[in-house]
Protein backbone atom coordinates (compact mmCIF):
# COMPACT_ATOMS: atom_id res chain seq x y z
CA UNK A 1 0.00 0.00 0.00
CA UNK A 2 1.22 3.26 -0.95
CA UNK A 3 1.85 5.99 1.32
CA UNK A 4 0.12 9.52 0.74
CA UNK A 5 2.87 11.31 0.98
CA UNK A 6 4.71 8.44 -1.19
CA UNK A 7 1.81 9.37 -3.51
CA UNK A 8 2.05 13.01 -3.63
CA UNK A 9 6.19 12.97 -4.15
CA UNK A 10 5.23 10.71 -7.29
CA UNK A 11 2.33 12.95 -8.76
CA UNK A 12 4.28 16.28 -7.64
CA UNK A 13 7.07 14.56 -9.78
CA UNK A 14 5.21 13.25 -12.53
CA UNK A 15 3.58 17.06 -13.10
CA UNK A 16 7.37 18.32 -13.48
CA UNK A 17 8.17 15.46 -15.33
CA UNK A 18 5.41 16.41 -17.99
CA UNK A 19 6.11 20.19 -17.71
CA UNK A 20 9.72 19.81 -18.82
CA UNK A 21 8.71 17.17 -21.91
CA UNK A 22 6.28 19.44 -23.09
CA UNK A 23 8.36 22.46 -22.93
CA UNK A 24 11.02 20.82 -23.92
CA UNK A 25 8.92 19.21 -27.08
CA UNK A 26 7.68 22.90 -28.11
CA UNK A 27 11.56 24.24 -28.20
CA UNK A 28 12.66 21.36 -30.36
CA UNK A 29 9.43 21.05 -32.61
CA UNK A 30 9.33 22.82 -35.82
CA UNK A 31 8.65 26.52 -35.38
CA UNK A 32 5.64 27.84 -37.58
CA UNK A 33 7.70 30.28 -40.26
CA UNK A 34 6.62 33.91 -40.73
CA UNK A 35 7.46 34.86 -44.39
CA UNK A 36 7.89 38.73 -44.04
CA UNK A 37 7.96 41.21 -47.31
CA UNK A 38 10.83 42.38 -47.81
CA UNK A 39 12.95 45.36 -46.06
CA UNK A 40 15.45 47.64 -46.61
CA UNK A 41 18.56 47.64 -44.25
CA UNK A 42 18.23 49.62 -41.26
CA UNK A 43 19.25 51.13 -38.16
CA UNK A 44 19.43 50.76 -34.58
CA UNK A 45 16.82 52.79 -32.85
CA UNK A 46 15.76 55.06 -35.98
CA UNK A 47 15.06 51.93 -38.24
CA UNK A 48 14.84 53.49 -41.90
CA UNK A 49 13.68 57.07 -41.12
CA UNK A 50 16.81 57.81 -42.55
CA UNK A 51 15.98 56.77 -46.18
CA UNK A 52 13.14 59.24 -46.12
CA UNK A 53 13.44 62.20 -48.43
CA UNK A 54 11.46 65.67 -47.42
CA UNK A 55 9.09 64.00 -50.18
CA UNK A 56 8.69 60.69 -49.16
CA UNK A 57 6.19 59.30 -51.90
CA UNK A 58 9.32 59.54 -54.28
CA UNK A 59 11.75 58.08 -51.57
CA UNK A 60 9.61 55.08 -50.89
CA UNK A 61 8.87 54.64 -54.85
CA UNK A 62 13.09 54.25 -55.30
CA UNK A 63 13.01 51.71 -52.40
CA UNK A 64 10.01 50.04 -53.58
CA UNK A 65 12.07 49.63 -57.29
CA UNK A 66 14.73 47.75 -55.45
CA UNK A 67 12.71 45.60 -52.83
CA UNK A 68 9.53 45.16 -54.60
CA UNK A 69 6.04 46.23 -54.39
CA UNK A 70 4.85 45.22 -50.85
CA UNK A 71 8.07 46.69 -48.08
CA UNK A 72 8.67 46.47 -44.48
CA UNK A 73 10.14 49.07 -42.78
CA UNK A 74 10.16 50.65 -39.87
CA UNK A 75 10.23 54.44 -38.37
CA UNK A 76 11.68 53.97 -35.13
CA UNK A 77 10.03 51.08 -33.45
CA UNK A 78 7.03 51.13 -35.48
CA UNK A 79 6.83 48.25 -38.49
CA UNK A 80 5.49 49.83 -41.22
CA UNK A 81 4.00 48.41 -44.31
CA UNK A 82 4.40 50.22 -48.00
CA UNK A 83 2.27 49.60 -50.38
CA UNK A 84 3.34 50.72 -54.73
CA UNK A 85 1.78 48.18 -56.73
CA UNK A 86 -2.16 48.12 -57.40
CA UNK A 87 -2.48 44.32 -56.28
CA UNK A 88 -1.24 45.49 -53.01
CA UNK A 89 -3.70 47.87 -52.96
CA UNK A 90 -6.48 46.04 -53.90
CA UNK A 91 -5.68 43.35 -50.89
CA UNK A 92 -5.26 45.95 -48.93
CA UNK A 93 -8.47 48.59 -49.59
CA UNK A 94 -10.84 45.97 -51.31
CA UNK A 95 -10.46 42.33 -50.32
CA UNK A 96 -8.82 42.75 -46.76
CA UNK A 97 -10.42 46.32 -46.46
CA UNK A 98 -12.20 45.70 -42.93
CA UNK A 99 -9.17 44.51 -40.84
CA UNK A 100 -7.06 47.49 -42.96
CA UNK A 101 -9.75 49.90 -41.77
CA UNK A 102 -8.51 51.58 -38.42
CA UNK A 103 -6.20 54.57 -38.44
CA UNK A 104 -3.29 55.27 -35.96
CA UNK A 105 -3.13 57.94 -33.52
CA UNK A 106 -0.97 60.59 -34.29
CA UNK A 107 -0.07 63.00 -31.84
CA UNK A 108 -0.21 66.24 -34.23
CA UNK A 109 -3.31 64.81 -36.12
CA UNK A 110 -4.87 64.78 -33.08
CA UNK A 111 -4.22 68.08 -31.59
CA UNK A 112 -5.64 69.60 -35.01
CA UNK A 113 -8.58 67.58 -35.50
CA UNK A 114 -10.33 67.69 -31.42
CA UNK A 115 -9.14 64.55 -30.77
CA UNK A 116 -9.79 62.76 -33.82
CA UNK A 117 -13.18 63.50 -34.18
CA UNK A 118 -13.30 63.92 -37.82
CA UNK A 119 -13.66 61.27 -40.23
CA UNK A 120 -10.50 61.34 -41.72
CA UNK A 121 -8.80 60.22 -38.55
CA UNK A 122 -11.14 59.01 -36.13
CA UNK A 123 -10.60 55.23 -34.93
CA UNK A 124 -12.35 52.69 -36.44
CA UNK A 125 -15.61 51.48 -34.57
CA UNK A 126 -19.45 53.20 -33.89
CA UNK A 127 -18.57 56.77 -33.85
CA UNK A 128 -16.39 56.48 -36.80
CA UNK A 129 -19.30 54.71 -38.63
CA UNK A 130 -22.45 56.83 -37.20
CA UNK A 131 -19.90 60.30 -38.61
CA UNK A 132 -19.31 59.21 -41.32
CA UNK A 133 -22.74 57.79 -42.20
CA UNK A 134 -24.01 61.50 -41.15
CA UNK A 135 -21.15 63.31 -43.56
CA UNK A 136 -22.24 60.38 -46.64
CA UNK A 137 -26.24 60.84 -45.85
CA UNK A 138 -26.65 64.18 -45.70
CA UNK A 139 -23.65 66.24 -46.56
CA UNK A 140 -22.09 64.57 -49.53
CA UNK A 141 -25.17 62.13 -51.12
CA UNK A 142 -25.31 63.12 -54.78
CA UNK A 143 -28.63 64.89 -54.24
CA UNK A 144 -26.61 67.83 -51.75
CA UNK A 145 -23.84 67.63 -54.05
CA UNK A 146 -26.16 69.15 -56.67
CA UNK A 147 -28.20 70.88 -54.40
CA UNK A 148 -25.35 73.15 -54.29
CA UNK A 149 -24.46 73.17 -58.09
CA UNK A 150 -25.69 77.06 -58.18
CA UNK A 151 -23.08 77.75 -55.77
CA UNK A 152 -20.40 76.10 -57.60
CA UNK A 153 -21.17 77.80 -60.62
CA UNK A 154 -21.22 81.63 -58.73
CA UNK A 155 -18.06 80.73 -57.48
CA UNK A 156 -16.02 79.70 -60.19
CA UNK A 157 -17.30 82.52 -61.90
CA UNK A 158 -16.35 84.60 -59.31
CA UNK A 159 -12.95 83.11 -59.96
CA UNK A 160 -12.98 84.27 -63.31
CA UNK A 161 -13.75 87.90 -62.58
CA UNK A 162 -11.23 88.03 -60.00
CA UNK A 163 -8.87 87.03 -62.83
CA UNK A 164 -10.27 89.66 -65.08
CA UNK A 165 -10.33 92.67 -62.40
CA UNK A 166 -6.76 91.79 -60.47
CA UNK A 167 -5.37 94.70 -61.35
CA UNK A 168 -8.05 96.74 -59.17
CA UNK A 169 -6.84 95.23 -56.54
CA UNK A 170 -9.87 94.10 -54.96
CA UNK A 171 -9.30 90.87 -52.07
CA UNK A 172 -11.73 88.34 -52.17
CA UNK A 173 -11.57 85.22 -49.65
CA UNK A 174 -10.99 84.60 -45.98
CA UNK A 175 -8.13 86.67 -44.22
CA UNK A 176 -4.62 86.29 -44.41
CA UNK A 177 -4.26 84.39 -41.14
CA UNK A 178 -6.77 82.12 -41.77
CA UNK A 179 -5.08 81.19 -45.19
CA UNK A 180 -1.48 80.98 -43.45
CA UNK A 181 -2.99 78.67 -40.61
CA UNK A 182 -4.71 76.31 -42.97
CA UNK A 183 -1.30 76.20 -44.96
CA UNK A 184 0.06 75.48 -41.59
CA UNK A 185 -2.11 72.37 -41.04
CA UNK A 186 -1.54 71.32 -44.81
CA UNK A 187 2.05 71.37 -43.59
CA UNK A 188 1.74 69.82 -40.14
CA UNK A 189 0.47 66.75 -41.19
CA UNK A 190 2.81 65.58 -43.46
CA UNK A 191 5.64 66.21 -40.60
CA UNK A 192 7.34 62.88 -38.95
CA UNK A 193 8.34 63.89 -36.03
CA UNK A 194 10.93 61.11 -34.49
CA UNK A 195 9.46 61.18 -31.09
CA UNK A 196 6.24 59.66 -32.88
CA UNK A 197 8.34 56.77 -33.63
CA UNK A 198 11.14 55.84 -30.95
CA UNK A 199 9.65 56.56 -27.32
CA UNK A 200 12.90 57.36 -26.04
CA UNK A 201 13.23 60.71 -28.16
CA UNK A 202 9.49 61.93 -26.59
CA UNK A 203 11.79 64.60 -24.58
CA UNK A 204 12.30 66.52 -27.90
CA UNK A 205 8.56 67.47 -27.74
CA UNK A 206 9.35 70.67 -25.55
CA UNK A 207 12.06 71.85 -27.43
CA UNK A 208 10.94 71.05 -31.72
CA UNK A 209 8.20 73.56 -31.23
CA UNK A 210 5.36 71.11 -33.13
CA UNK A 211 3.31 71.24 -30.24
CA UNK A 212 3.07 74.93 -30.19
CA UNK A 213 3.05 75.41 -33.85
CA UNK A 214 -0.11 72.82 -34.20
CA UNK A 215 -1.66 74.50 -31.01
CA UNK A 216 -1.44 77.75 -32.70
CA UNK A 217 -2.63 76.65 -36.15
CA UNK A 218 -5.60 74.61 -34.29
CA UNK A 219 -6.46 78.02 -31.92
CA UNK A 220 -6.82 80.08 -34.97
CA UNK A 221 -8.68 77.87 -36.67
CA UNK A 222 -11.03 76.72 -33.24
CA UNK A 223 -11.46 80.52 -33.17
CA UNK A 224 -12.50 81.06 -36.59
CA UNK A 225 -15.14 77.71 -36.76
CA UNK A 226 -16.73 79.16 -33.37
CA UNK A 227 -17.73 81.89 -34.84
CA UNK A 228 -19.22 79.93 -37.81
CA UNK A 229 -21.28 78.00 -35.43
CA UNK A 230 -22.33 80.61 -33.30
CA UNK A 231 -23.63 83.07 -36.38
CA UNK A 232 -25.40 80.01 -37.87
CA UNK A 233 -27.31 79.66 -34.29
CA UNK A 234 -27.99 83.55 -33.80
CA UNK A 235 -29.11 83.81 -37.68
CA UNK A 236 -32.44 83.69 -38.57
CA UNK A 237 -33.51 80.24 -40.28
CA UNK A 238 -33.48 79.73 -44.46
CA UNK A 239 -35.94 77.20 -44.83
CA UNK A 240 -38.82 79.09 -45.58
CA UNK A 241 -37.04 81.26 -48.20
CA UNK A 242 -36.00 78.92 -50.56
CA UNK A 243 -32.33 79.04 -49.97
CA UNK A 244 -30.32 75.38 -49.49
CA UNK A 245 -28.93 74.89 -46.13
CA UNK A 246 -25.12 75.14 -45.84
CA UNK A 247 -23.02 72.00 -44.31
CA UNK A 248 -23.40 73.94 -41.01
CA UNK A 249 -26.92 74.55 -41.37
CA UNK A 250 -27.35 70.59 -41.45
CA UNK A 251 -25.02 69.61 -38.60
CA UNK A 252 -26.84 71.81 -36.68
CA UNK A 253 -30.26 70.48 -37.59
CA UNK A 254 -29.17 66.86 -37.06
CA UNK A 255 -27.51 68.14 -33.46
CA UNK A 256 -31.23 69.51 -32.36
CA UNK A 257 -33.43 66.94 -33.82
CA UNK A 258 -31.23 63.90 -32.56
CA UNK A 259 -30.34 65.57 -29.09
CA UNK A 260 -28.06 63.13 -26.79
CA UNK A 261 -28.81 60.41 -29.11
CA UNK A 262 -25.99 61.62 -31.69
CA UNK A 263 -22.19 62.02 -31.51
CA UNK A 264 -22.48 65.04 -32.93
CA UNK A 265 -21.74 67.86 -30.53
CA UNK A 266 -19.83 71.46 -31.25
CA UNK A 267 -16.57 69.47 -31.41
CA UNK A 268 -17.64 67.21 -33.56
CA UNK A 269 -19.47 69.59 -36.11
CA UNK A 270 -16.38 72.05 -36.47
CA UNK A 271 -14.06 68.55 -36.75
CA UNK A 272 -15.98 67.27 -39.54
CA UNK A 273 -15.99 70.98 -40.76
CA UNK A 274 -12.69 71.57 -41.03
CA UNK A 275 -12.37 68.07 -42.90
CA UNK A 276 -14.69 69.50 -45.58
CA UNK A 277 -12.25 72.79 -45.44
CA UNK A 278 -9.26 70.14 -46.06
CA UNK A 279 -10.57 68.09 -48.77
CA UNK A 280 -12.91 70.39 -50.33
CA UNK A 281 -10.28 73.55 -50.29
CA UNK A 282 -6.98 72.38 -50.13
CA UNK A 283 -6.96 69.14 -51.93
CA UNK A 284 -8.97 70.89 -54.78
CA UNK A 285 -6.86 74.00 -55.04
CA UNK A 286 -3.82 72.07 -55.27
CA UNK A 287 -5.22 69.34 -58.29
CA UNK A 288 -6.32 72.28 -60.24
CA UNK A 289 -3.15 73.93 -59.74
CA UNK A 290 -1.20 70.71 -61.29
CA UNK A 291 -3.73 70.51 -63.64
CA UNK A 292 -3.16 73.71 -65.39
CA UNK A 293 0.83 73.21 -64.88
CA UNK A 294 0.80 70.13 -67.32
CA UNK A 295 -1.74 72.20 -69.42
CA UNK A 296 1.13 74.85 -69.97
CA UNK A 297 3.39 72.69 -70.44
CA UNK A 298 1.82 71.08 -73.06
CA UNK A 299 0.59 73.93 -75.67
CA UNK A 300 -0.86 71.59 -78.20
CA UNK A 301 -2.98 69.77 -75.31
CA UNK A 302 -4.12 73.10 -73.95
CA UNK A 303 -4.85 74.02 -77.64
CA UNK A 304 -7.46 70.56 -77.49
CA UNK A 305 -9.04 70.87 -74.88
CA UNK A 306 -9.78 75.12 -75.01
CA UNK A 307 -10.98 73.87 -78.27
CA UNK A 308 -13.40 71.47 -76.92
CA UNK A 309 -14.62 73.59 -74.06
CA UNK A 310 -15.53 76.21 -76.53
CA UNK A 311 -17.10 74.59 -79.33
CA UNK A 312 -19.45 73.04 -76.40
CA UNK A 313 -20.20 76.43 -75.15
CA UNK A 314 -21.11 77.95 -78.35
CA UNK A 315 -22.30 80.80 -77.99
CA UNK A 316 -23.11 80.76 -73.74
CA UNK A 317 -21.39 83.27 -72.17
CA UNK A 318 -21.06 80.68 -69.02
CA UNK A 319 -20.26 77.62 -68.80
CA UNK A 320 -22.68 75.36 -66.51
CA UNK A 321 -22.44 71.85 -64.91
CA UNK A 322 -24.84 70.46 -67.85
CA UNK A 323 -21.95 71.40 -70.30
CA UNK A 324 -19.19 69.64 -68.11
CA UNK A 325 -21.50 65.67 -69.60
CA UNK A 326 -20.16 66.77 -73.39
CA UNK A 327 -16.41 67.35 -72.80
CA UNK A 328 -15.02 63.87 -72.48
CA UNK A 329 -11.48 65.14 -73.37
CA UNK A 330 -12.06 67.89 -70.02
CA UNK A 331 -12.89 65.18 -67.89
CA UNK A 332 -9.34 62.81 -69.59
CA UNK A 333 -7.16 65.81 -68.67
CA UNK A 334 -8.54 65.76 -64.80
CA UNK A 335 -7.88 61.92 -64.80
CA UNK A 336 -4.34 62.60 -66.00
CA UNK A 337 -3.67 64.71 -63.99
CA UNK A 338 -4.80 62.88 -60.83
CA UNK A 339 -2.87 60.21 -62.37
CA UNK A 340 0.22 62.37 -62.16
CA UNK A 341 -0.40 64.32 -59.04
CA UNK A 342 -2.59 62.68 -56.83
CA UNK A 343 -3.07 65.19 -54.40
CA UNK A 344 -2.58 62.52 -51.18
CA UNK A 345 0.27 60.91 -52.39
CA UNK A 346 0.66 58.62 -49.84
CA UNK A 347 -2.89 58.26 -48.92
CA UNK A 348 -3.46 58.51 -45.12
CA UNK A 349 -2.40 55.61 -43.01
CA UNK A 350 -4.50 52.93 -41.97
CA UNK A 351 -3.87 50.60 -39.34
CA UNK A 352 -3.83 46.38 -39.32
CA UNK A 353 -6.19 45.21 -36.45
CA UNK A 354 -5.48 41.22 -36.58
CA UNK A 355 -2.54 39.22 -38.16
CA UNK A 356 -3.32 38.52 -41.50
CA UNK A 357 -1.28 37.82 -45.48
CA UNK A 358 -0.81 40.15 -47.63
CA UNK A 359 0.54 38.86 -51.28
CA UNK A 360 1.89 35.72 -49.38
CA UNK A 361 3.34 37.58 -46.52
CA UNK A 362 2.45 37.34 -42.79
CA UNK A 363 1.69 41.40 -41.55
CA UNK A 364 1.16 41.16 -37.39
CA UNK A 365 -1.40 43.55 -35.89
CA UNK A 366 -0.99 47.31 -35.15
CA UNK A 367 1.19 47.60 -38.54
CA UNK A 368 0.93 50.56 -40.36
CA UNK A 369 0.26 50.85 -43.96
CA UNK A 370 1.17 53.47 -46.52
CA UNK A 371 -0.46 53.21 -49.98
CA UNK A 372 1.84 55.04 -52.30
CA UNK A 373 -0.40 55.94 -54.77
CA UNK A 374 2.13 58.15 -56.85
CA UNK A 375 4.25 55.68 -57.15
CA UNK A 376 1.09 52.86 -58.53
CA UNK A 377 -0.19 55.71 -61.04
CA UNK A 378 3.56 55.58 -62.75
CA UNK A 379 4.01 52.22 -62.64
CA UNK A 380 5.35 51.35 -66.07
CA UNK A 381 3.50 47.74 -66.19
CA UNK A 382 0.30 49.63 -65.62
CA UNK A 383 0.69 52.68 -67.39
CA UNK A 384 2.69 53.47 -71.16
CA UNK A 385 5.09 56.55 -70.76
CA UNK A 386 3.96 56.65 -67.04
CA UNK A 387 5.84 59.79 -66.79
CA UNK A 388 4.47 61.98 -69.80
CA UNK A 389 0.96 63.91 -69.62
CA UNK A 390 -1.10 62.11 -71.58
CA UNK A 391 -4.46 62.48 -71.68
CA UNK A 392 -5.80 61.07 -74.53
CA UNK A 393 -5.24 57.61 -73.06
CA UNK A 394 -7.99 57.96 -71.29
CA UNK A 395 -10.48 58.28 -74.02
CA UNK A 396 -12.33 55.28 -74.58
CA UNK A 397 -11.18 53.71 -71.60
CA UNK A 398 -13.50 52.73 -68.34
CA UNK A 399 -10.78 53.12 -65.43
CA UNK A 400 -11.47 55.93 -63.26
CA UNK A 401 -11.08 57.25 -59.90
CA UNK A 402 -14.06 56.08 -57.97
CA UNK A 403 -12.36 52.99 -55.85
CA UNK A 404 -12.84 50.73 -58.34
CA UNK A 405 -10.01 50.64 -60.40
CA UNK A 406 -7.26 50.53 -58.17
CA UNK A 407 -4.36 51.56 -60.89
CA UNK A 408 -5.79 55.11 -59.89
CA UNK A 409 -7.16 55.99 -56.44
CA UNK A 410 -5.70 59.49 -55.77
CA UNK A 411 -8.99 59.18 -53.64
CA UNK A 412 -8.08 56.15 -51.71
CA UNK A 413 -10.80 53.64 -51.85
CA UNK A 414 -12.82 50.93 -49.28
CA UNK A 415 -14.28 52.31 -45.74
CA UNK A 416 -11.80 54.61 -45.66
CA UNK A 417 -11.89 56.20 -49.45
CA UNK A 418 -12.62 59.77 -49.24
CA UNK A 419 -16.41 60.44 -49.18
CA UNK A 420 -16.42 63.59 -51.19
CA UNK A 421 -15.06 62.40 -54.53
CA UNK A 422 -18.19 63.52 -56.60
CA UNK A 423 -17.80 67.13 -54.83
CA UNK A 424 -14.65 67.74 -55.32
CA UNK A 425 -14.56 66.26 -58.89
CA UNK A 426 -17.55 68.64 -59.66
CA UNK A 427 -15.63 71.60 -58.50
CA UNK A 428 -12.11 71.08 -60.62
CA UNK A 429 -13.79 70.19 -63.62
CA UNK A 430 -16.52 73.21 -63.56
CA UNK A 431 -13.31 75.55 -62.53
CA UNK A 432 -10.99 74.11 -64.98
CA UNK A 433 -13.72 74.30 -67.95
CA UNK A 434 -14.49 78.21 -67.09
CA UNK A 435 -10.63 79.18 -67.01
CA UNK A 436 -9.82 77.51 -70.22
CA UNK A 437 -12.91 78.69 -72.01
CA UNK A 438 -12.63 82.38 -71.05
CA UNK A 439 -8.80 82.69 -71.07
CA UNK A 440 -5.25 82.26 -72.95
CA UNK A 441 -2.55 81.65 -71.03
CA UNK A 442 1.73 82.09 -71.22
CA UNK A 443 4.47 82.38 -68.61
CA UNK A 444 5.27 86.06 -67.58
CA UNK A 445 8.68 87.57 -68.61
CA UNK A 446 8.95 85.50 -71.96
CA UNK A 447 9.63 82.54 -70.03
CA UNK A 448 9.57 79.05 -71.81
CA UNK A 449 7.70 76.19 -70.54
CA UNK A 450 10.85 74.00 -70.13
CA UNK A 451 11.50 76.36 -67.19
CA UNK A 452 8.35 76.37 -65.40
CA UNK A 453 9.34 74.61 -61.95
CA UNK A 454 7.61 71.67 -61.18
CA UNK A 455 9.09 71.05 -57.64
CA UNK A 456 6.59 69.65 -54.88
CA UNK A 457 6.27 71.00 -51.54
CA UNK A 458 6.31 69.40 -48.16
CA UNK A 459 3.05 68.18 -46.52
CA UNK A 460 0.62 65.78 -46.43
CA UNK A 461 -1.24 67.26 -49.39
CA UNK A 462 1.65 68.11 -52.25
CA UNK A 463 1.60 71.71 -53.63
CA UNK A 464 3.68 73.38 -56.16
CA UNK A 465 6.75 74.09 -54.18
CA UNK A 466 6.50 77.50 -56.37
CA UNK A 467 3.03 78.63 -56.79
CA UNK A 468 1.83 78.71 -61.04
CA UNK A 469 2.37 82.39 -61.91
CA UNK A 470 1.00 82.64 -65.65
CA UNK A 471 -0.39 85.54 -67.71
CA UNK A 472 -4.05 85.59 -68.34
CA UNK A 473 -5.06 87.43 -71.26
CA UNK A 474 -9.24 87.41 -72.37
CA UNK A 475 -10.55 85.01 -75.17
CA UNK A 476 -12.29 87.07 -77.91
CA UNK A 477 -15.02 85.59 -79.24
Amino acid sequence: MVSLSHFLVMLISTCFFLFFLHKWRRSHSPKPRTRLPPSPPKFPLIGNLHQLSSVPHRSLQSLSLRYGPLMLLHFGEVPVLIASSAEAAREIMKNQDLIFSNRPQLSIASRLFYNNRDVSFAPYGEYWRQIRSICVLHLLSNKRVQSYRGVREEETSLMVDKIRRVALGKKYGLGSDFKEAFAEFGVLLGILPLWEYIPWLRWMRRFDGLDKRADRAATKMDGFLETVIQEHRVRERREGDGGELDFVDILLDFQRENGSRTPVEDETIKAIVLDMFAAGTDTTYTALEWAMTELIRNPEIMKTLQNEVREVAGNKDEIDEQDLEKMSYLKAVMKESLRLHPPVPLLVPRELTQDTTVLGYDIASRTRVMTNVWAISRDPSLWKYPEEFRPERFLGMDIDFRGLHFELTPFGAGRRGCPGITFAVAVDELALAKLVHKFNFRLPNGAKMEELNVSESNGITIHKKCPLLVVATSHVF
